[in-house]
């Protein structure tokens, strides 16, 4: 098999997989050597999916809608990811610009 993205030849590895930087373990992959694309086959996936659900990580994933209040931009955080972070209103956060990416801490 070659990458897709850089045509050099891909080898089957052990490579740990991570969601939202938690470890889910460690599962065989296809890998590029050159550019480390990976693809993990139908067994690999559903042993990850169950990983994320154990650790609870399985659909923390929203998409929501920015709003305008005055000058300031408002953005919604939906309960199930509030709780995730151990987030209660009035507590503070830290908002910092990341390589084009907004990154939000709980502090």
């Amino acid at each position: 098999m070659k990458c897709i993205n850089c045509k050099t030849k891909m080898k089957e590895k052990l490579v740990e997989h991570k969601e939202f930087g938690v470890s889910l373990g460690k599962f065989p992959a296809m890998t590029c050597s050159k550019c480390g694309e990976r693809f993990y086959g139908l067994a690999a996936v559903d042993k990850i999916q169950a990983a994320s659900k154990k650790a609870g990580l399985f659909g923390k994933v929203s998409r929501v809608k920015a709003a305008k209040i005055g000058n300031s931009i408002a953005i919604r955080v939906p309960k199930e990811i509030a709780e995730f972070v151990h987030l209660k209103p009035g507590m503070d956060v830290v908002i910092h610009p990341e390589s084009g990416k907004m990154i939000v801490e709980v502090v």
